[in-house]
């Protein structure tokens, strides 16, 4: 969508350039498919030339201009190859959950799906379900740090100040190591995400349920190994952290549905990380790692590829 307010594009990564009237401007798929009426100037971080993804002992940094391509490419990397990091089999799931064209995989931002703040953001969900905090950056060369699954306050909502700038998204490597189980649901066939469920059991034998999609906001629940929850206990712990107000309400789910496959899903991953009993309900995963041929665009330019692209 074009947008006729704008008389500047200006290349920055600096939040002390910022002004009122000025949006950051990444992947800009959201920007510019909502429009805007009011905005006067793009800081444009197409520039910024920091690297998408550095992996090292400590986990995974992603840049906040990491693509969706970029994200999907990587457990099939040298990057991670030989690192035991179960985690990863969550980051195609996540990026299919966008059920989005190789336009978008190749321009949309992780860091424009956590600022965007919606329910059903998948970087979001996988940013959470994996413990990640979130760089900002702000006037004066001031940083802070701040859980992803705590930046996301609403729908549509962040803690983000006016000028603030997410630089990057740490996944800690504890994390990465955990054993890990995913839920997603939508009502219609390739429909946006009405609920989406992360699990891990982590090396202390913790056990860990990030419900997203769902709810208007991250909602984690954590359960000590001394303290696992069976069913019961566990539908209680998901009523207590949940509140009716918090489950999200659109046209792709009413509050009641979200509410009961949530019920329905923590109860799936409980059983499958406690190896009790294997039942996967919805989308995007079998329990093995993620075996979806990557779309066009995020694989090696071979000439069937090209061919494919020409057509």
């Amino acid at each position: 969508m074009d947008m006729n307010t704008i008389e500047a594009v200006v290349p920055t990564t600096d939040p002390a350039e910022w002004r009122d009237g000025d949006a950051w401007l990444a992947g800009g798929t959201v920007l510019f498919s909502y429009g805007s009426t009011v905005l006067k100037r793009l800081l444009d971080l197409g520039q910024a030339g920091w690297p998408a993804v550095t992996v090292s002992d400590a986990g995974i940094e992603l840049a906040a201009t990491c693509t969706v391509a970029e994200l999907y490419a990587l457990p099939g990397s040298d990057e991670v190859a030989g690192r035991e990091w179960p985690g990863l089999d969550l980051f195609r799931p996540c990026c299919d959950s966008f059920v989005a064209s190789f336009k978008v995989w190749n321009m949309s931002t992780v860091g424009g799906n956590l600022c965007t703040s919606l329910p059903a953001g998948p970087m979001i969900s996988l940013c959470a379900g994996l413990d990640a905090t979130a760089t900002i950056l702000g006037p004066g060369g001031s940083s802070r740090t701040v859980p992803v699954a705590t930046f996301i306050t609403g729908d549509g909502q962040n803690s983000l100040a006016p000028g603030a700038l997410l630089r990057s998204i740490h996944l800690p490597a504890s994390a990465l190591s955990a054993k890990v189980a995913f839920r997603r649901l939508s009502l219609s066939n390739l429909g946006r995400s009405g609920v989406l469920l992360i699990g891990r059991r982590d090396a202390d034998g913790g056990l860990v349920i990030t419900v997203t999609a769902a709810t208007k906001r991250p909602v984690q629940l954590r359960f000590t190994a001394a303290k696992m929850a069976g069913p019961a206990a566990l539908a209680a712990a998901v009523g207590k952290a949940i509140p009716a107000e918090l489950y999200h309400d659109d046209i792709h789910g009413l509050p009641e549905w979200r509410r009961d496959m949530t019920l329905r899903l923590a109860e799936e991953i409980r059983a499958e990380l406690l190896e009790e009993r294997l039942t996967v309900s919805g989308d995007f995963w079998t329990g093995r790692p993620h075996a979806t041929s990557p779309q066009p665009s995020a694989q090696p330019d071979t000439a069937q590829n090209k061919q494919q692209k020409e057509a």
